[in-house]
């Protein structure tokens, strides 16, 4: 198993999901991605998504960072429900979440609101990348 450029198959997540109608496609860092060489449509949700990911470790956690942590608590019951639930009640895609996912394990404030899933989630990942 080859590992995801973004790290999204560290905690069992798909390397690779597909995108909801609208959803656009995620891009690759390069020339094309300098800011002011996209267009007005692709500018609006590099925007957005800067306000919504604070800087790691500073400040409390955001609402989203605690509506992930607390998605990484429950149980599902068969094969699609997770990402089913990530896309309907987050309303982001599971790669997304898989990558804000494998940040929140790695910043102590995470640590601090939930020291068990976050230990459960380190050991997940050390397992994982131990066999390879």
């Amino acid at each position: 198993m080859t590992a995801s450029p973004h790290g999204s198959d560290d905690l069992g997540g798909p390397p690779s999901a597909p995108r909801a109608a609208g959803e656009p496609a995620p891009r690759a860092a390069g020339p094309e991605s300098a800011p002011g060489a996209a267009g007005p449509e692709q500018a609006a949700p590099e925007a957005a998504g800067a306000e919504e990911a604070p800087a790691p470790e500073s400040g409390p956690l955001s609402a989203r960072e605690r509506a992930v942590l607390a998605m990484e608590r429950r149980s599902f019951t068969g094969p699609g429900a997770k990402e089913r639930a990530v896309r309907e009640e987050l309303g982001i895609s599971p790669v997304r979440y898989f990558q804000l996912l494998n940040a929140l394990i790695d910043d102590r404030r995470a640590l601090e609101e939930d020291p068990v899933t976050v230990n459960r989630l380190h050991r997940v990942r050390q397992a994982r990348r131990g066999r390879r």
